[in-house]
């Protein structure tokens, strides 16, 4: 069963990431992710982007469920902070 730390590593050997943070209890999780890699990529493509780059931890269930509660560039970051 996988922790959210492990979760938020996984997640950081995908995306060049600015901010991560992962909550769940080993078999849900969600995610708020922060990456520059996100720029000029509509939403669904930032999903994309981490869904298939851990796509063998889903394949496998090793990860059973993650939810990317927000995908966002810096700039949106900092804007939606402020």
């Amino acid at each position: 069963m996988l922790t959210p730390e492990q979760v938020k590593a996984l997640i950081e050997g995908v995306v060049n990431c600015e901010y991560v943070e992962v909550e769940g209890d080993g078999h849900h999780f969600f995610a708020v992710i922060v990456s520059p890699d996100f720029e000029g990529k509509a939403r669904l493509a930032r999903h994309r982007l981490i869904k298939d780059g851990l796509k063998s931890h889903l394949d496998s269930n090793e990860l059973h469920a993650l939810s990317v509660s927000t995908a966002a560039t810096p700039a949106e970051w900092a804007a939606k902070q402020a």
